[in-house]
């Protein structure tokens, strides 16, 4: 059986996974990833019951009941790195004996919904829509770092990296989000495509302020690709960790994000926090 370290398995004074600070009876299996620790909030307020409530760091946690379901809400921050720390916590949280810091014999799977905000790659696409990931292009490198095929989607892969000119330093990695997740978020009020992980806000997603980037040509690059149905539908900055480390772990992960800046038509939204409450509960009734 296979034992974790001290310093591998990193637990805090109370014997909590070290960042998160949670222990596995505070956390649900089915867990809604936000990035701001305010949106905890706007989540647990449609809860009819809030059973557990955390924080430490920017990992913001309820827990609680929502129509008979048991569902966890916890911010991450910003960027695949926090998402790095996230996914593996959690699953210590439900596959690590933190006593014994033994794997267990049996699995627990977790489902991950991010809801998040997005810039929108596409004219027709209108703010505050919609925007739910078939997949995810990671312009990050998270998913090197671990022994994980990315050979699924090399062919659609290929056709994006033919037809796009990244960054030379950049290698550009595809991941799918789950099928079953992504089915029951999917309606007619939903635009469905690719989502671009981007590893920073301004240059990686080719915003210019006093510093020159090499990415001018990238975005409308990126808005123009087509293969069949896909197209590029968005810019975030976490989906592509989410969706690699939870598809090797055996969880399911998707991502639903409201579309608050247009980027071709240079467009940002005014105020969004009633679409975004009206996104939350769209989620919530069908997760």
């Amino acid at each position: 059986m296979k034992y974790f370290p001290k310093s591998e398995l990193v637990l805090n004074s109370s014997n909590e996974v070290y960042h998160l600070g949670l222990k596995p009876e505070n956390i649900s299996n089915k867990i809604i990833l936000v990035g701001d620790q305010e949106r905890v909030g706007l989540v647990s307020s449609f809860f009819d019951e809030i059973t557990h409530r955390s924080q430490h760091r920017e990992f913001n946690c309820h827990t609680g009941m929502y129509k008979s379901k048991r569902i966890s809400v916890l911010s991450t921050g910003i960027g695949t790195d926090n998402i790095d720390i996230t996914i593996n916590e959690i699953d210590a949280l439900l596959n690590i004996d933190l006593g014994t810091r033994t794997e267990k014999a049996q699995k627990q799977y977790a489902e991950f919904i991010r809801i998040g905000t997005c810039g929108i790659l596409q004219k027709d696409i209108p703010l505050h829509s919609y925007i739910l990931s078939s997949h995810a292009l990671g312009l990050d490198n998270i998913a090197y770092f671990y022994d994980i095929d990315l050979s699924q989607n090399s062919s659609l892969l290929t056709e994006i990296t033919s037809a796009i000119q990244f960054p030379k330093s950049v290698i550009p990695y595809l991941v799918e989000s789950s099928f079953d997740l992504t089915e029951k978020l999917n309606s007619d009020k939903v635009h469905q495509g690719i989502t671009i992980t981007s590893s920073g806000f301004y240059g990686p997603q080719g915003r210019q302020l006093r510093l020159k980037t090499n990415t001018e040509e990238l975005n409308d690059q990126l808005t123009g690709f087509r293969s069949n149905t896909l197209r590029i539908t968005n810019f975030e900055m976490e989906s592509s960790a989410l969706f690699a480390l939870s598809n090797a772990l055996g969880h399911k992960a998707t991502t639903i994000c409201l579309g608050i800046a247009n980027r071709p038509l240079m467009h940002f939204s005014e105020g969004y926090r009633q679409e975004m409450l009206e996104m939350i509960k769209y989620t919530l009734d069908r997760i």
